[in-house]
């Protein structure tokens, strides 16, 4: 029988309603989760780690730092088979993602949650934490990094993004598509188990201060020159189509990096690659003669966790670059 550690953080999987707050609180910790989600034993030895009762939007760099730290233990363990990591779904295409760079190992580490809290019709924290704990326990997941998996799919950490606030399904990949889906009646299906994987060395502690700003019309720069004004280390610009914005936006991020500021240009659509194909003044190909860094195919939300993360470890500009670009399968 395959071993599992199931690491618990809280999220809507832990959340049950509170008349005196007038909404979902932190309620339940993992043994009443466990108790919750019958039929485990069929498909693992279950090993379960809490790790408190955390909103997911409440978690900061050092935190997920710690996390990792808890899920590495995990899987160095010759006895685990794998790790299952329970959170809350807001923020989980950063967290799954921040892992995918810092976890080492070539077990398979399974990021999941609830779209709907304990009390609720619905209820989908059970099957999906069963879904998960077979994934974990199976060889077919190994070397392919961290994956999220809600609602039957498995979506790779550097791609999954939350495509509805509600919906059951909200998780997709809209690059590569999912890597396989997962029924509790019919097993675990594989599509794609090749994913090329970036790589973050040393381990950082925390992350750097790191700003998201987005770009759109009307936007002059100012709130580059902020994030600047207020300390941070890094800003990611969420640009327009292929990463194209007006001429001030511009302006302000030669600004930022006269001064030492590292600057990304990311897009803000959910799918494609930022480019250089134009060169008006604002278009691609201007950012990118300036110096800002190309965050490829990575959304501008994950390319600020690299980011964070990259400076928080130490690296200069060449290799965030290096760290940002896309990995060739």
């Amino acid at each position: 029988m395959p071993r599992v550690a199931v690491v618990f953080t809280g999220g809507t999987i832990s959340m049950g309603f509170d008349p005196v707050a007038g909404g979902n609180v932190p309620s339940l910790d993992g043994a009443a989760i466990l108790a919750r989600t019958p039929g485990l034993d069929a498909l693992a030895d279950v090993v379960a780690i809490d790790r408190g009762l955390t909103p997911a939007s409440h978690f900061t760099f050092a935190d997920l730092m710690g996390l990792r730290g808890a899920i590495q233990a995990a899987l160095d363990d010759d006895a685990i088979d794998g790790v299952v990591v329970v959170q809350g779904t807001d923020t989980i295409e950063e967290t799954a993602f921040a892992w995918d760079l810092v976890v080492e190992s070539s077990k398979p580490v399974v990021v999941t949650g609830a779209m709907r809290a304990s009390h609720e019709d619905g209820y989908d924290g059970p099957a999906n934490i069963r879904r998960s704990v077979a994934a974990a326990a199976s060889a077919s997941l190994r070397d392919i990094g961290v994956v999220v998996s809600l609602a039957g799919t498995l979506e790779a950490a550097d791609d999954v993004t939350k495509m509805h606030t509600s919906a059951f399904d909200t998780f997709r990949s809209p690059n590569r598509g999912s890597l396989g889906t997962l029924s509790e009646d019919d097993g675990m299906t594989v599509i794609s188990p090749r994913r090329a994987r970036r790589r973050l060395r040393p381990i950082p502690a925390d992350g750097a201060r790191v700003e998201l700003v987005q770009a759109g019309i009307g936007s002059d720069g100012s709130m580059i020159d902020a994030a600047v004004g207020t300390g941070a280390r890094a800003v990611v610009v969420a640009a327009p189509g292929a990463g194209n914005t007006s001429a001030g936006m511009l302006a302000a991020a030669k600004r930022a990096m006269a001064d030492g500021v590292v600057v990304v240009l990311a897009s803000r659509c959910p799918a494609g690659a930022v480019s250089t194909a134009y060169a008006f003044v604002g278009g691609g190909a201007t950012w990118a003669r300036a110096g800002a860094i190309p965050a490829g195919m990575l959304c501008a939300i994950k390319a600020r966790v690299a980011v964070a993360l990259g400076i928080g470890a130490g690296l200069g500009r060449d290799a965030l670059a290096e760290l940002l670009a896309d990995p060739v399968v």
